[in-house]
């Protein structure tokens, strides 16, 4: 017996129609860098709209996906094509990079659809010292 879920979407998909639109929103939150002063959100916004490629396209982005920076903590990234939270993790990594911010700051998943920048922790307890 098949669930009428997959009734429906075998009958659509069949029948010659679209399937339901896929809906995919992740967030990545940047407050704590952000409130030190050494990450700028709106640049990272513009990397990431010259960056993410959609259909093979980098800077093209249309209607499919839509970046949006909120006050300046957060930017929303909302698709309606299948987009992975992995890319953008790899993107956020590549823009630390790029500014040289790679080695005090590391990407995080907070939560299923969220990903949060952390300082690493560098407090040691004398480890790094030369014993002779």
């Amino acid at each position: 017996m098949v669930s009428s879920g997959t009734a429906l979407l075998s009958y659509l998909l069949t029948a010659g129609g679209k399937a339901p639109a896929v809906k995919h929103k992740f967030v990545i939150d940047y407050s704590r860098p952000a409130t030190d002063g050494v990450f700028d959100g709106a640049d990272f916004e513009k990397f990431l709209h010259d960056r993410v490629k959609v259909e093979g396209k980098s800077g093209q982005l249309g209607e499919n996906v839509k970046i949006v920076r909120d006050g300046n903590t957060k930017i929303t990234v909302t698709s309606n094509v299948p987009f992975s939270k992995r890319y953008l993790k790899y993107l956020t990594k590549k823009f630390l990079k790029k500014n040289t911010l790679r080695d005090w700051i590391r990407v995080v998943a907070s939560s299923k659809d969220t990903y949060e920048l952390r300082f690493y922790n560098i407090a040691r307890d004398g480890e790094d010292d030369d014993e002779e």
